[in-house]
């Protein structure tokens, strides 16, 4: 891991793959770090350097005491992209990482060769906001079990879940007492959460000029398919693919889809076929 100084802010950030390789960073999910991103590696240095970040209040880097908002993330992120001297980059987010990387695209097009937004929204609805209140009601608490019921078994299909419920308590196990029972987790996630509350890019999709993959999820009921069917709509030169029985951790219930999306979109964002 290395680290990078922004407004005071340590972020720790990991490069993985061969530095003349396109750049991909991808970008956490709110309960996410980049640790998460470890099985993937192996697949997407293949093609990609790999710039994992733990953004503010996220896994090793420094949390916050002041408000602040997805624009904080994504100006943070721009920042390290001008230190490490990367172009052309591409973007991989899931969710508020998602968030972020439509905030990065508004911000600074001209870093950015090409993105692909999994279950992501145009803004935080009246809907969203009440599920991340309830998230911090839980958090409240300081009981890691009632917080990780009021948010994991949501992230995923019903069809998931079952079919992997073995792994599911190991790791409601491992997450409630190493993780979720913490303060100081359970305060920046608190954080994290008030932060995606103002996220409202509805009336700048038009603006954005990146090269644009969306990824919608059949069964994902905190950010539902016609989320991503606006995105996809309102964003020049979009394109949108839907997982089927998948729901909100993507990622995770379709690996190998999630990966082929990355590689077959981002490798080359701008091909054009004349047919």
């Amino acid at each position: 891991m290395s680290t990078f100084n922004h407004k005071g802010k340590r972020v720790h950030y990991a490069l993985d793959g061969e530095r003349d390789a396109p750049p991909l960073l991808i970008l956490n999910g709110i309960m996410m770090s980049h640790q998460s991103w470890e099985p993937f590696l192996p697949a997407l240095t293949k093609d990609f350097l790999v710039l994992r970040v733990d953004m503010l209040d996220q896994g090793l880097s420094d949390k916050m005491e002041e408000d602040y908002d997805i624009k904080t993330q994504a100006d943070m992120l721009i920042s390290l992209i001008e230190e490490l001297g990367l172009k052309d980059v591409r973007l991989a987010g899931i969710s508020y990482g998602g968030s972020v990387a439509l905030r990065m695209a508004l911000e600074r097009s001209d870093l950015l060769a090409g993105m692909a937004l999994f279950n992501t929204t145009a803004r935080t609805s009246a809907w969203l906001k009440d599920i991340g209140k309830g998230w911090n009601k839980a958090a409240a608490s300081q009981d890691g079990e009632a917080y990780y019921l009021a948010t994991i078994p949501y992230i995923y299909s019903p069809t998931f879940y079952e079919r992997k419920h073995d792994w599911m308590e190991s790791r409601k196990e491992m997450l409630t007492k190493k993780v979720f029972g913490k303060k100081e987790f359970l305060e920046a996630m608190t954080r994290l959460t008030l932060s995606a509350e103002s996220h409202d890019m509805e009336s700048r999709l038009t603006e954005i000029k990146t090269p644009t993959l969306v990824i919608a999820a059949d069964a994902d009921s905190l950010t539902p398919p016609a989320e991503q069917e606006h995105l996809a709509n309102r964003i020049p030169n979009a394109h949108l693919v839907t997982f089927n029985d998948c729901g909100h951790a993507s990622m995770y219930e379709r690996p190998k889809l999630f990966v082929s999306a990355i590689r077959g979109f981002l490798l080359h964002p701008d091909e054009a076929f004349k047919i």
